[in-house]
């Protein structure tokens, strides 16, 4: 197989009238014909997303722009922090951030880094590639600037492998050709190689294979192929680490506008859009370094609607995606191992909703599919439930995060919500909202929308998530963790605890080495355990457990022993308890 190191820049690929005659003969029927007061584009054209750099480079210096306070929010374990902020921790004004990427370091939990767009200017709509990284499990960000300054980079698609290794894999257009460049960072992001070719297209996506079999560490990415820098080859791949990737291959049925997962075996899955309806392949010798990759066969998957994008000025994001295709598949070893499933907000078929997050279930490894289920649980059919998200934590459960308009009905304003599933899909838990609402328009960067993705990691005690909002008035970058059900800890004692019974308090320090302390209050006399857990839901140490009378406590905690890594502890009174997440850094 031939592995090319560095760009090899041909004639142009893109031919707009050839194209759209191309995708034509491939997919027939691209959008039904539209009903009254219905997106007409509900099932866009892959041609019509196109990243383009109109606008030239403006350097525009960090020191001296105005900064503002940097949005914090933290309620019990979840908590939403700025991640695009200067070294002093502020907001800086007048500049705009969107479509993030987030990789966690599978060695060490609190080492994350997430990428973006980062235009240093809403006036100008050059983007590069922007990134921040964190060593305290996502409490603070360190933003150090963008990779290859001054170049125009998009689509941002980040991943770890399993020694802990980052991966940014960037677009970039020259003359009219898109291409990727794969950096690397062993460093925890703080720096970055030179970058490595990586064939590439517009709206392109990256895996990287964590089983431990054959497969592991290869480098896996898919984009359009229209706008392919290998026309009609838009997959390729990486079984050297990403020092170099192969020549591309095609994928069945064309799916576009989608992710990919690795099944516990070492297999591949890809899925995304595919006019009406969706596209699953598989491919069972990706994993095999010395086979070219082919593909065993491409379901077509039925979610009630189409992807929705460029939905016109009334829609929360009139100018991007209204949410991507996402896979996942079980590697839990649990009852559901093997199965894969697949999310997306979609425009809906059988009613009027504009859009809404819709699941899919295979449990025969992605040939056939359930019927489509609704995860959103809101009544209405005139609300948006936009860039639905989802990702599987190691024990099974699905979360799925999406941008909602239900608490402001008749307007764009839309606040974050989240739902799991720990039955496979099967039912799926009340809707919370976690965030107040803002308004998606505000902010552009001479482009109308928010970007064009989420992006999010689960483990098993809740889900990480890097997305955009503009609550400071402007687009900008945050991280999110959204505690899940506290992996059997809380809920197997029956109800939550009595509001003003009892309170437990955030550890501090937190992040910790070694120790901690744990300050907890009764506001009557009660029976008090304290218990700490791993986040396989293992009890590690009893802190306490005896009869208190009202008042206000501390405990202390010594984590020597223990290996790096998110940890969970957990107040008992009576029937009733309450958990909180601490990280030991070492």
């Amino acid at each position: 197989m031939h592995r090319t190191s560095k760009p090899r820049i041909t004639g142009s690929i893109f031919r707009p009238a050839c194209l759209i005659l191309a995708a034509a003969l491939i997919s027939p029927v691209l959008a039904a014909p539209p009903e009254a007061g219905r997106d007409s584009l509900a099932s866009p054209l892959p041609t019509l997303h196109q990243e383009l750099p109109d606008d030239q480079f403006m350097p525009v210096p960090r020191e001296g722009q105005p900064t503002s306070s940097a949005y914090r929010f933290s309620s019990g374990n979840f908590i939403t922090v700025q991640v695009n902020v200067n070294a002093q921790g502020q907001n800086i004004v007048g500049d705009a951030a969107n479509e993030p990427s987030l990789a966690i370091d599978p060695t060490d939990p609190g080492r994350m880094v997430i990428g973006w767009r980062q235009f240093d200017a809403v006036s100008n709509n050059f983007r590069q590639a922007g990134y921040a990284y964190s060593i305290d499990g996502g409490q603070s960000w360190t933003f150090p600037g963008v990779i290859e300054p001054g170049v125009f980079r998009s689509d941002p698609v980040l991943g770890a492998d399993s020694q802990g290794n980052f991966y940014y894999n960037s677009l970039t257009v020259s003359g009219s050709d898109y291409l990727c460049t794969v950096f690397k960072s062993s460093d925890g992001g703080a720096t970055w190689d030179f970058g490595t070719f990586a064939q590439g297209g517009d709206k392109q996506w990256m895996t990287i294979d964590k089983t431990g079999g054959p497969g592991r560490g290869h480098i896996y990415a898919y984009w359009t192929q229209s706008f392919s820098i290998c026309f009609p080859g838009f997959f390729t791949r990486s079984t050297d680490n990403g020092a170099g990737f192969e020549d591309c291959v095609a994928i069945p049925n064309q799916p576009y506008w989608g992710t990919l997962a690795t099944g516990p075996g070492g297999e591949l899955y890809a899925g995304g859009a595919g006019g009406n309806n969706f596209i699953v392949a598989k491919s069972s010798n990706a994993k095999d370094s010395s086979q070219v990759v082919s593909w065993d066969f491409a379901s077509i998957v039925n979610l009630d609607g189409s992807i929705s994008a460029f939905a016109g000025s009334s829609s929360p994001n009139p100018g991007g995606l209204m949410g991507q295709a996402w896979i996942a598949v079980d590697c839990s070893g649990g009852p559901h191992h093997g199965n894969v499933y697949l999310l997306c907000s979609v425009n809906r078929f059988s009613n009027p909703d504009p859009l809404d997050v819709m699941f899919g279930r295979s449990t025969d490894g992605g040939l056939t599919w359930s019927a489509p289920a609704r995860v959103n649980d809101d009544p209405a059919t005139n609300l948006w439930q936009w860039f639905g998200t989802m990702s599987l934590a190691p024990n099974g459960r699905i979360d799925a995060a999406w941008l909602d308009t239900r608490d402001n009905p008749g307007s764009i304003n839309s606040s974050l919500y989240y739902s799991c599933s720990t039955d496979g899909g099967v039912s799926w838990s009340p809707n919370e909202r976690l965030s107040d609402a803002f308004n998606p328009h505000l902010g552009w960067p001479q482009q109308n929308k928010l970007g064009d993705y989420f992006d999010m990691i689960s483990d098993e005690a809740g889900a990480h998530l890097a997305w955009a909002n503009t609550f400071n008035g402007e687009q900008d970058v945050y991280y999110s963790y959204i505690p899940g059900p506290a992996v059997g800890i809380a809920d197997q004692y029956g109800a939550p605890a009595v509001a003003g019974s009892f309170s437990l308090s955030q550890n501090y320090p937190n992040p910790f080495n070694p120790g901690t302390r744990i300050e907890f209050a009764l506001t009557k006399a009660a029976q008090v355990e304290i218990e700490v857990f791993n986040i396989r839901g293992e009890k590690i140490a009893a802190l306490l457990n005896r009869p208190l009378t009202a008042g206000s406590y501390s405990i202390e905690f010594d984590g020597g022993g223990l290996a790096n890594g998110v940890y969970l502890y957990r107040m008992k009174v009576g029937n009733a308890a309450k958990v909180r997440k601490m990280l030991l850094i070492k």
